[in-house]
Order: structure tokens, then sequence, then C-alpha cells
């Protein structure tokens, strides 16, 4: 079925997988040709599955970001986060890592050595969400949030965790910038969940599962269902199996963005300054950390989305 013969259905994106290195894959299904943005949210990646053997884990060296808050969610497994700001926090399945880049920080992603020596398992997804005009210079900022402080929607076979922003009567205490909504939704088998409209632009990711769209279709996991405006639709797990949905989206951003590697902003000059910095090394430094990303070759100008 063609994207225009579904009735709720704008876009349907089926991500890009990336190996980097020893099997473990990540599927990039924002930004998109056929999908750049939805909402604030202009980049959506998942990690895994994969399983790590004793001694191995990842090291996502430091980096540098301007204009984005970063957003780490995880199903299985931790990863220990450290950056500019002194911050060494673990994150583990059902937690949330909001950092607020603004006008600029640097961060390292890796597997803690304790965790690294027994070998362990890594499932979760990680997502930019741009900052509004007013905010892409503020200060930057890093939250965490426990999964208990996180509000819940549960009942029916289907249990519904707010990550962030506001949906379905609730809000989650994350410090958000801008009015989005992103939610975990687990569904048991055959249960049912109605996702109201609420929001200008709307998509949902299927993490794990078949989800069941009634005349819209079914769908097998990682696929970005982007919904037409004003659309309500009906989510549902089948008889045989449950499903893991992950639903985003909020109002459309301020002005377009220009996005070059690990910078967004409204301004392309803005981003092309922040090159020159990260060469230079005018960005702070990850206290305890020595090793950093170098800029990679970034030919011709940022790319301007939508």
């Amino acid at each position: 079925m063609d994207a225009f013969e579904h009735e709720s259905l704008e876009t349907i994106v089926v991500p890009r997988t990336h190996d980097l290195g020893g099997g473990f894959e990540v599927r990039r299904a924002l930004p998109h040709k056929d999908r750049r943005m939805v909402g604030p949210f202009v980049f959506l990646d998942q990690m895994g599955p994969h399983v790590f053997h004793a001694g191995e884990g990842i090291d996502v060296r430091p980096h540098p970001h301007i204009g984005l808050a970063t957003v780490t969610y995880l199903l299985d497994g931790q990863i220990r986060h450290r950056d500019s700001l002194g911050t060494v926090q673990d994150i583990k399945p059902g937690e949330v890592n909001w950092m607020t880049a603004g006008k600029g920080i640097v961060h390292s992603e890796r597997t803690g050595p304790d965790v690294r020596a027994a070998g362990s398992n890594l499932f979760g997804l990680q997502c930019w969400v741009a900052l509004p005009k007013d905010k892409e210079e503020c200060d930057p900022a890093f939250a965490h949030v426990g999964s208990q402080e996180l509000p819940i929607l549960d009942g029916d076979g289907a249990t519904a965790r707010i990550i962030a922003g506001s949906y379905f009567g609730k809000r989650s205490p994350v410090p958000v910038q801008s009015p989005l909504f992103y939610v975990d939704l687990a569904l048991q088998p055959g249960a049912r969940l109605t996702m109201p409209a609420e929001y200008p632009e709307q998509a949902l990711y299927v993490v794990d599962g078949t989800l069941d769209l009634g005349r819209d279709g079914r769908f097998e996991q990682g696929q970005l269902l982007v919904l037409k405006p004003g659309a309500t639709v009906t989510l549902a797990a089948t008889e045989n199996r449950g499903a893991r949905v992950m639903l985003l989206g909020g109002e459309p951003m301020d002005g377009p963005r220009y996005l070059t590697w690990n910078f967004v902003s409204s301004s392309s000059d803005r981003i092309e300054q922040a090159k020159e910095d990260w060469k230079a090394q005018r960005f702070p430094q990850v206290p305890g950390e020595t090793e950093f990303i170098p800029l990679p070759d970034l030919p011709g100008r940022p790319v301007r989305y939508p």
C-alpha cells in the first residue's frame, strides 16, 4: 500500500542501518530523505539490541553539540555519560538523560568498567531535540530523571511512560524547552490504545513486535510512522505477541534548522563557527577525558531542514 492510500499515515520511514563495528548496529530514522523533522525532533537513532562479551563495550569519545538537547533512553543495558559540566552519570533502562547543549557542550558515552568486565546487553534510543531560537544559545545543562519519577498511564494491557513533555494528560518532570511529547508504550498481546491528536506533528517508532493500525495496516519493528496532521489512531499489538512503540512529536519548529555533524542551529553561520571552534579546541573539555573525535571532513554548507 502506497503512503497516499493510508488514512492516517503521511510518511513511512524505513531507517538506514549502520554497523559501527563488531556487529553493533544503529538504525537512523531521523533525519531521512522522506522526513527531516517531527516537531522539534531532528534526530532519532536506535542502538542495538546487541550483546557485548566480557571486555567489550561502547566508547564514544568526547564530541561537541550546539543548539539542541540530546535524549538518551535505554530499554536494556547501561551507559556512562560524562560531560564538560563535570557530570558523571550512569543511565539504566527506564531512566532519562536530557542534556541541553545550548551554546556548547562536550560529552562522552562509554560502557563503565564494571559493566564492561562482566559483559552486557545494550538496546536503546537516542534523540536530538532542536531548541527554540530564543534558547539556542542558553547555558548548557544536564538533567537525569529516574524511572520512578516518570508518570505512567497503565490499564487494559497498555503501559505508557511519559519520558518527556506532556501527553495523555500527564507531564514528565524532564525540563523541556518547547511543547513536545516522548512516550514509551508497551502493549501486551491483543492490547489496544488510542493515540490522540494532541500536537500538530506526531509520529510513532516501532521498537519491538508488530503494530496493528487497523485499516492502515500492520508494521514490523524498525519503522517510523509519521501521522497526518489531526489524525487519531488506535495502536494494537497482535494476539500472539506484544509490541513496544515510542510516540514522539510536538509543535512545529519556529523556522528551519541547519544540521551538520553534531551541530543544529537556525543559523548556518553559527554552525560554521562551531566547526572552527571545535577544530581549534575552543569548546570546554570533559574532566578526566583526554581523547576526542576530530571534526570530520564536511564539504559544503550545512543541510537546511525541512
